[in-house]
């Protein structure tokens, strides 16, 4: 999956570069979703993992949230040798980044603002909130599917049902 000389080479990529991949990688369906593949998702943790280690060095520990961010941040949590913690709130939040795969709404990461946030996909248009960091803005109003959810995922969160 993440292979170390790889990664290093990646990490070591400029924004622009990296922004061309994620794009190149984002198919369009017909039905008004996008279907995110494993080798995306791999893209998109380590543009993440590139602005932590540029940008934000001070982070020690990784959260993710449930259930979308779970696995982004344990792999997040492996590339860059963070310790991966079940509950944030008894550490500093400069020290601790929350995770979560999209900020759509923005509701899931409101209750974290203090922390530093991280998300894969962040939709600026729909969001109530700014995540400190994101892999790629998506500008549209398709429906994200990642490789953990189900292909019929309905296009509405599970909270506001």
């Amino acid at each position: 999956m993440f292979m170390m000389e790889e990664k290093r080479n990646y990490l070591k990529m400029d924004r622009e570069k990296i922004d061309g991949y994620i794009n190149h990688w984002l198919k369009e369906s017909p039905s008004n979703k996008i279907y995110i593949g494993w080798n995306e998702v791999e893209e998109l943790v380590d543009k993440l993992c590139y602005q932590i280690k540029l940008d934000h060095s001070g982070i020690k520990y990784v959260h993710g949230l449930q259930r979308g961010g779970l696995i982004p941040a344990v792999l997040i949590s492996h590339i860059l040798d963070l310790k991966y913690i079940d509950t944030p709130k008894h550490y500093e939040p400069d020290e601790c980044l929350i995770v979560d795969d999209i900020c759509d709404s923005g509701v899931t990461l409101e209750k974290w603002k203090d922390y530093k946030t991280a998300v894969l996909h962040y939709k600026p248009h729909t969001a109530c909130i700014t995540p400190l960091m994101n892999a790629f803005i998506h500008e549209g109003d398709e429906w994200i599917i990642y490789p953990w959810e189900r292909d019929d995922s309905e296009t509405i969160q599970d909270y506001l049902k």
